[in-house]
Parts: C-alpha cells; structure tokens; sequence
C-alpha cells in the first residue's frame, strides 16, 4: 500500500552560461541556496522534520565531491540530523533524485524529503588518473570533466563510446532531421523562453544564487532567428546539421523541490503543486541515448493510466533540436505545441545534474498556473538511458 506524493514547492537558481555569472560559485554553495530559499519560503516547516534531502550531480569530481547533498544540508544551516544522498544518473540525476524520494514517501520511509539538483559545469576540474606503476616517469593526461567520455574503458565497443554530438548526428541521419528543422526548434526554444521572462512565468521558481547578481537565464537570445542560426558552422562534423546553435550550452544552477506526503504538507501548511502520478527510466543503445525518453514516457503514462491525449503540457528536456525531434516523431500520438511552452534546455540551459529537477519543478508550476491537467516531464541521458514522471495538478 503506497502513499500520494506531491510536489508542494519548486525553485531553482537563474541557469549561466559557462564562465558566465555563476561562475565564481561553487556548486555545493549553489544546491546550498536553493535549499535555504526552499525553506526560508515554507516557514511552517521545521527543518528538523525533513527525513532526507536528496540530490543528483553528474560529474562529483571537484567541489561537489564527497556528497554534495550532504555538504549542501549542512552549508544551508540544517539541523546536523537531516542527512543528505547524492545520485548520479549523469543529466538524468535530478530528475533521479526526486523519483527516489518520492519513493521513499510513497512507501512510508519519509514524509517530507526535499530533492533536485546541482552542476556547476563551468567549475568542473581536470582530473589526473593515477599511473599503472609506481614512479613513472612518462607524460600523463588530464582529463576535463566538464562533460561527455573520458577514461574510457576499451571493452567498450566503439560504436558506444562516440561523442554526444557525434551520436546526435547519427539520430538525426536515422530519422531524417535536417538542418533547417533542427535551427527552426532551436529559434522557438529561445523565442518561448524569451517571451516566459518577459510574462514574468518564471517569477515563482527563480531564486538568487549565492554570492552572484544573476537574475536571468543567460544563455537565451531573443533576437536569434532560423537565418542567424544557419550562419554557425557544424561542430561534430564537417558536413553535419549539429551546431552550437542548435544544441543545449553547457551551464552552470542549482534547482530542489520539497516532496512530501498530505500529512507532511499539512504539518507545515503547505499546499500541493502537483501530484507525482508515475515515474519510468528506460535504456536504449548508448549512441541512440537522444531517444531514452521515448520507452520511458511511454511506460510512464501507461503506468498512470493515462494517454499522450490526455497531457496539457510536456516538458521535455533539449539535448540537442535534433534528439528532440527524433523523440517528437518517435511520439506520434503527441500535440507538439503543448511541448516546453516556455521554452527549453537550448535557450534556458541545461547544466547536468540540476536539468531533470528543473524540468519538473517548471512543469509543475506550469500546471498549477493552468488550475490542473495532467503534465509530463522526460529527460534524455547519455550512454544510453531516458527518465520520465508523470504528474496531475
């Protein structure tokens, strides 16, 4: 016998750009910040009564080492007896973070949890493996972390192991996705994102970052357009249809959300965003990573009851135009323009570990702006693997 979960509040940091305005932040200081609003925003609630906090990190190789939930927990001045996880299901990671805490409510384990989500990708560090030998006295390699394979494995079968982009390019020659197409979906991503600022949408999720005057997304530009973007040349292949125009930038935030049961909600005086209906992961072949989400939505809204029919929004996390077209095609039963109204990774940014949260938390407040429906958030992830959650409002 489980319990309703709910999303009873969601923030997140404004996204920057690499090197950009949240450059100078660290990340466990960022997931920090967004759980002191998060809990500066509730003051019916007692830290003391919340069971876990529980967030994903991708890369976990620099300053977010050593559970950077836990570090973040006590950065925000928690009490010392609320402890802190951190997973790792790379750009699926917050997304995995509030799946896991949901279902430590559902069960019983928690009543009020908060997850989401943090990657400063900008602040991710070279690494230095260690050599075979003692005293080697050859040149080393450092690795950056910052994103995609390194140190790779040589059972690895080559064909697994291909650059992001590179395995994008393979998407899009699979299903037929053109240049032209790809730039249209990138311009109505910065479009929508650009004109949700301007109608002030953002203003119940956006929370200050620590120590930095950021207070929008930094990587939209409005004034872009399908003629502007077909001027950039491809980044994965001389002849591609990949660039940076029509991919997601690398980025830097912070996102957590306060999950938690009816009785912990009424315990502080909450109220629900939304209801966290059904939730799915899904694996495909690693360079096919770009529709991961597909099986997973698919188990997702079976798993609720429910069709593509009945969605009033999807949130669906931009790798690249072209990873989200595929999907698009690849869900023919579903009405694209209720998908990311208000934009997507491409404009508003898509730092890895915090992306999945974000997408969740924007899409519950989208649902409660609308007084309810049914809302779908899904998230592709590299190597191979999709993430998706189902919620009512």
């Amino acid at each position: 016998m489980t319990t309703d979960v709910f999303i009873a509040d969601a923030v997140r940091t404004p996204i920057g750009k690499y090197a950009g305005g949240l450059a100078k932040v660290r990340p466990d200081d960022l997931a920090a910040g967004t759980l002191k609003s998060l809990l500066a925003r509730n003051p019916g609630l007692d830290p003391a009564r919340v069971d876990d906090v529980v967030l994903g990190d991708a890369n976990g190789a620099g300053e977010d080492n050593r559970d950077v939930a836990r570090m973040a927990t006590l950065l925000a001045g928690l009490p010392v007896s609320v402890p802190g996880s951190t997973v790792n299901r790379l750009c699926g990671s917050g997304m995995e973070a509030v799946i896991g805490a949901s279902r430590a409510v559902a069960v019983g384990d928690a009543s009020i949890c908060v997850a989401g989500g943090v990657e400063s990708m900008t602040r991710a560090p070279w690494v230095l493996p260690k050599p075979d030998h003692a005293f080697d006295r050859a040149h080393e390699t450092l690795h950056s972390t910052t994103l995609g394979w390194r140190m790779v494995n040589p059972l690895m079968p080559e064909q697994w192991t291909v650059s992001l982009g590179e395995a994008t390019e393979i998407l899009a020659d699979k299903h037929g996705i053109g240049r032209e197409a790809q730039d249209a979906f990138a311009a109505g991503s910065h479009h929508k994102a650009a004109a949700a600022w301007e109608k002030g949408v953002f203003a119940d999720e956006i929370v200050p970052a620590p120590g930095a005057e950021l207070e929008r997304d930094e990587t939209i530009r409005p004034d872009t357009s399908v003629e502007k973007l077909a001027r950039l040349k491809p980044a994965f292949r001389p002849d591609g249809t990949i660039t940076g125009g029509n991919a997601s930038p690398l980025n830097d935030g912070a996102a957590a959300l306060l999950i938690a049961d009816q009785a912990g909600i009424d315990s502080f005086g909450g109220r629900p965003l939304a209801r966290i209906a059904a939730r799915a992961a899904h694996g495909v072949e690693p360079q096919f990573f770009g529709i991961g989400p597909v099986e997973a939505a698919n188990r997702a809204l079976a798993r609720a009851g429910i069709g593509w029919s009945d969605l009033s929004v999807v949130e669906l996390n931009e790798a690249f135009a072209a990873q989200s077209l595929a999907c698009l095609q690849l869900w023919p039963e579903l009405d694209p323009t209720i998908v990311n109204p208000n934009g997507g990774a491409i404009a508003i940014g898509h730092p890895l570990g915090c992306s999945g949260a974000r997408i969740l938390g924007s899409l519950a407040w989208e649902l409660h702006r609308r007084g309810g429906g049914w809302g779908l958030a899904a998230i592709c992830i590299g190597v191979g693997q999709g993430l998706a959650v189902v919620l009512e409002a």
